[in-house]
C-alpha cells in the first residue's frame, strides 16, 4: 500500500506533489507512457480520451486529448518535452506550460517515489496561468491523480 504523500511543494511556477508507491518505476512508467490511459489517472476530471497519437510515448511524440472544462468539451495538442525510460516524462500543449512526472526506484526498485509537477515556468504567458488560479487549483488535483494512479499501479 502507498505511503508518505508529500505536502505540496511550491517554488517559482511550479507546484509538486511526491508520494511513495508500491510497484516498481517501469510498472509506473508504462501507464504514463500511455496517453490511452491518461484519462484512468486524471485527478482534474478534465482529462476525457486519447484522440491521437503512438501507443507508447517517447520523446518528441505528438498526442491529442479529448478533454472538458466543466461541461465544455475542447481538445488539446501535446507533445512529449521530457523523456528518460522509466525515470521522466513531461508534456506540453501550445501554451508550453508542463505536467512532469519523476519516478525514483526505492527497496531494490519494488517501490517507487513518484513525483508529480505542474510546471508553468515554462509558460508563453506564466501572469495568465496565475490569474486564472491554476496554482493553487492544481494541488488537490495532482493529489487526486497520484490516489489513482496508485491505485492502477498498487493491484
Amino acid at each position: 500500500m502507498s505511503t508518505q504523500q508529500s505536502e505540496p511543494q511550491q517554488s517559482d511556477r511550479m507546484v509538486s506533489i511526491t508520494r511513495e508507491m508500491d510497484a516498481s518505476p517501469a510498472t509506473i512508467f508504462d501507464v504514463l507512457a500511455d496517453p490511452a490511459r491518461h484519462g484512468e489517472f486524471d485527478g482534474s476530471g478534465m482529462v476525457l480520451d486519447v484522440r491521437k497519437g503512438p501507443a507508447r510515448l517517447e520523446l518528441g511524440a505528438k498526442f491529442g486529448m479529448d478533454m472538458k472544462f466543466g461541461p465544455m468539451p475542447y481538445r488539446i495538442g501535446n507533445t512529449v518535452v521530457e523523456f528518460e525510460e522509466n525515470r521522466r516524462i513531461a508534456w506540453a500543449h501550445f501554451g508550453k506550460h508542463r505536467w512532469r512526472y519523476e519516478l525514483a526506484p526505492l527497496d531494490g526498485g519494488s517501490r517507487t517515489r513518484v513525483t508529480e509537477t505542474f510546471d508553468w515556468s515554462t509558460a508563453l504567458i506564466p501572469k495568465a496561468i496565475e490569474l486564472a488560479g491554476y496554482p493553487k487549483k492544481h494541488p488537490a488535483n495532482i493529489e487526486a491523480s497520484l490516489d489513482r494512479l496508485a491505485a492502477l499501479v498498487e493491484r
